[in-house]
This record gives C-alpha cells, sequence and structure tokens, in this order.
C-alpha cells in the first residue's frame, strides 16, 4: 500500500514540475500593452537566449538624464536563428533603438518589435501571436 501511495505521490511530483515551464510562457496581451508602444535609446548590457523568450538588457537614459535598465522580451532563441540572428549579434556596448510595448505594470519592461543599429539595419525581434499586434 505504501509503495504504490509514494509511486502515485512521485509521479503527482513529477507531472507538476513538468508543467511549471509550460505555466511560465505568457501571451503577449497578458503582460504589454499594444495601445503602449515604446521607443528606447540605449546601449545594450547583454542578451539572454532563454527559452521561452529571449531577453534583452538595455541601459536607457530618461528625459531627467538618469539612466535605466529596461528589460526587454523578444521571440523565442530558434525563431531569432531562423531570422538570421546569432549569438553575436547584439554584443555588450551596442547603440540600437528599440521599437515595442509598454508593459501593463509599469516596470521597466517592455515587448520588442524591431531593434535598429546606427547604421539603419533593422532585425525584427518581437514573437508573433499570441496577442501581439501585426508586424
Amino acid at each position: 500500500m505504501h509503495t504504490k501511495l509514494l509511486g502515485l505521490l512521485a509521479g503527482a511530483a513529477g507531472l507538476t514540475a513538468l508543467s511549471a515551464p509550460a505555466m511560465a510562457h505568457h501571451s503577449f496581451s497578458s503582460e504589454f500593452d499594444a495601445n503602449s508602444p515604446i521607443t528606447l535609446e540605449g546601449e545594450v548590457i547583454k542578451m539572454e537566449w532563454v527559452n521561452p523568450h529571449s531577453w534583452l538588457h538595455i541601459r536607457v537614459v530618461n528625459d531627467k538624464g538618469v539612466a535605466e535598465d529596461w528589460k526587454v522580451e523578444g521571440g523565442a532563441p530558434s525563431a531569432l536563428l531562423r531570422r538570421g540572428w546569432n549569438r553575436d549579434s547584439l554584443p555588450p556596448g551596442t547603440r540600437i533603438v528599440v521599437q515595442g510595448y509598454k508593459a501593463f505594470d509599469g516596470s521597466l519592461r517592455a515587448n520588442a518589435r524591431t531593434i535598429e543599429f546606427p547604421d539603419g539595419k533593422q532585425l525584427f525581434i518581437g514573437s508573433t501571436g499570441n496577442g501581439a499586434p501585426p508586424e
């Protein structure tokens, strides 16, 4: 009896652990406001190639001259690779302009659509679907 109960509990714990990454994935419209576009101009701090979404960290100087560190969500790493990105596309210190959408909660977070480099080259970084505005 105890063996069956322990097996059942272990199985339930395993299923719970496996579902955690799925619960961390969210739709655009649950966190970001399609009616609040934002332009962020600054310097890349780092790029995180993590699933289910990549994260770009950028230092922006606001209108008051204060540096703010923004966390900008992008598409999945596999989607970025298919679009021509690689791990060297955004080295720290690169000056960029990010077009995206603010987070509902007012934090220094956004969902990116495009990144533009000083030479005018643009890369699409945004995630598609899941309530995101069309390109």
